[in-house]
């Protein structure tokens, strides 16, 4: 099982494996956690920063290279976020990109136009004023938010993603059930936003509170 350690310092040592693959899990360290303060991170979220940590990994881009992509999740799956990611740069699923929110101002319309791989984000549910997303907890995962849109009713996110309503389209970077995206992180406790019933989140991945 591939794993890591947290070091005394907070820091954790590379996971090395023979296939190139590559992460780390991390204390959210006083740079990173100033950044995500009155951004991802705002007083009254559900969750504190000490709570999350920051997953390094690398992933398979669109060019077939490698690249290093970046997480923010909670503690209690961070471990499960890097064996899931390991299993997809095996099957060289590939992702666009993988940046903290942060970048975007912790927009999510603005990072899903990205076409951004994201996780933790303090924000409402997507739809909703009220309430807290499950990415507020860090326990969700958005993938390639363009090739795997929210649906629902007229309603498309990002609203480029229309071109991927179609779900029988052939494209290595979409998710559909049963395939090894759907696999690696359903067997670790993930569930799909597109097996949901009143809408589709073919993007989105969470561990359930």
């Amino acid at each position: 099982m591939i794993g890591t350690v947290l070091a005394a310092s907070g820091t954790a040592a590379p996971v090395r494996a023979d296939d190139g693959y590559r992460a780390s899990i991390r204390i959210i360290d006083a740079a990173t956690a100033n950044a995500m303060i009155g951004v991802s991170w705002r007083r009254g979220c559900p969750v504190r920063i000490s709570d999350l940590r920051r997953v390094e990994l690398t992933h398979w881009g669109f060019d077939r290279v490698r690249h290093r992509g970046e997480l923010i999740v909670h503690k209690d799956v961070a471990r499960r976020v890097v064996t899931v990611f390991h299993t997809l740069y095996s099957v060289r699923f590939p992702i666009r990109k993988m940046h903290r929110v942060d970048r975007f101002r912790a927009d999510d319309n603005a990072s899903m136009a990205a076409d951004n791989t994201s996780a933790f984000n303090c924000r409402p549910i997507t739809g909703s004023t009220r309430g807290f997303s499950v990415h507020s907890y860090g326990r969700a995962i958005d993938v390639n938010p363009l090739e795997n849109p929210y649906v629902k009713g007229r309603t498309v996110l990002p609203p480029a993603g229309r071109a991927y309503t179609n779900r029988a389209i052939v494209s290595p970077s979409m998710i559909k059930h049963g395939d090894r995206v759907w696999k690696a992180f359903t067997t670790h406790g993930f569930t799909w936003g597109g097996d949901w019933k009143s809408l589709k989140d073919y993007q989105h991945f969470e561990v359930p509170l």
